[in-house]
């Protein structure tokens, strides 16, 4: 078998007994399960949710994106062997941890294969909560022109590329195009202060504006739980994106929970320790990828201009990177989460096969 054939490249066309059309994300793609498959997987599994409640199957791909491209490699690779099974390795981890601690729920109800989860539909918040202890990447090159303020917040001047902040900032932006909400661009990824959020928290999608605080806290307490346990690796957690929604449980009570994926490779900026403390920076995220590809073309600026999409989509399309880069990536992602879960981690030969073989014998889901 080829080490293209282990990449789950293609992940929406499983035979998957749905009741809406595949939904396929730039990584995962989602199967809406019929209301009646749904409710028999409530009463069967006995999940903690209502007994009408939406559910899906939630597939994860070894598709690999940056600079809001797919990127490919040499000899049919369509993506990082691996990949799949570290974010979501990494994201179990996490979501368990913040469940026994006392956190929050996240959307998960059950992991049948290391690339599949069963999820309920959330109401999700329209917000990307993004949480930052030092000061890199974008923000760095926006106090290096100058500024100052950051989502309503204003940090002091002398700060050095890849310091430590002062404190921990939040410093959300939009979740997809938001209209009617006054100062805000009607575009997605806007920044937006904390006072945007609570004057319209309703066109955010929260209940209250306690459920803003609400947020806020379960998104430190969140950072600080993962920050805390990377140090115990010697690895720095540097920023993150969480997402946040609202299900419904057995009882009827609403309850705001953790969704999407939480401290991964690809949502996350995670340093080596002991390089950051002689001044390197050895990214173990998708971080190193971006910046590879930034290196590996002569116009860098195609991947950095947004007025330039189209001449990206090319490059992406048209350029197979060497295999040695993807398996550069493989080796970060599969490394970070090996020493996270503290465990070898399962790569199947054959992904797809495996998740038909499970769904269909053990859930009743495929025809």
């Amino acid at each position: 078998m080829s080490l293209a054939d282990k990449v789950l490249a293609v992940n929406n066309d499983l035979p998957i007994r749905t009741g809406a059309p595949v939904h396929s994300g730039k990584v995962r793609s989602v199967y809406w399960l019929s209301a009646a498959d749904s409710a028999r997987l409530v009463r069967e599994r006995a999940y903690d949710v209502a007994p009408d409640a939406p559910l899906a199957i939630m597939v994860i791909s070894d598709r690999i994106s940056a600079f809001d491209c797919i990127w490919h490699g040499e000899g049919g690779m369509r993506g990082v062997p691996g990949k799949g099974a570290a974010l979501n390795a990494i994201s179990n981890h996490w979501f368990r941890l913040f469940r026994e601690q006392g956190l929050a729920d996240s959307h998960i109800l059950e992991i049948p294969h290391p690339l599949v989860w069963i999820v309920q539909k959330a109401r999700p918040v329209m917000i990307e909560a993004i949480a930052r202890q030092y000061i890199t990447g974008s923000m760095w090159r926006s106090y290096a022109r100058g500024e100052r303020e950051f989502c309503g917040i204003v940090i002091p001047d002398g700060l050095q590329r890849d310091q430590e902040l002062p404190e921990l900032l939040i410093t959300p932006s939009t979740k997809g195009i938001l209209s009617g909400i006054p100062g805000v661009p009607e575009a997605d990824d806007v920044n937006i202060t904390r006072a945007d959020i609570v004057n319209n928290y309703q066109a955010f999608n929260f209940r209250n504006t306690a459920d803003v605080d609400r947020y806020e806290i379960l998104l430190r307490e969140g950072f600080a739980l993962i920050s805390r346990e990377l140090a115990k690796l010697d690895q720095v957690f540097v920023d993150t994106k969480f997402e946040f929604g609202y299900v419904t449980d057995r009882s009827g009570n609403d309850k705001l929970i953790y969704m999407d994926e939480v401290g991964t490779p690809d949502s996350s900026r995670i340093w080596d320790g002991p390089a950051w403390r002689e001044g390197r920076v050895v990214e173990n995220s998708k971080e190193d990828f971006r910046q590879l590809l930034l290196g590996h073309f002569p116009d860098p600026d195609i991947l950095l201009n947004k007025e330039r999409m189209p001449e990206r989509m090319a490059l992406a399309r048209d350029n197979a990177l060497p295999t040695e880069v993807l398996m550069a990536v493989s080796n970060t992602y599969v490394g970070i989460a090996e020493k996270i879960v503290g465990e070898k981690l399962q790569i199947s030969d054959n992904p797809k096969a495996e998740i038909i073989e499970i769904l269909a014998s053990n859930f009743g889901l495929v025809d």
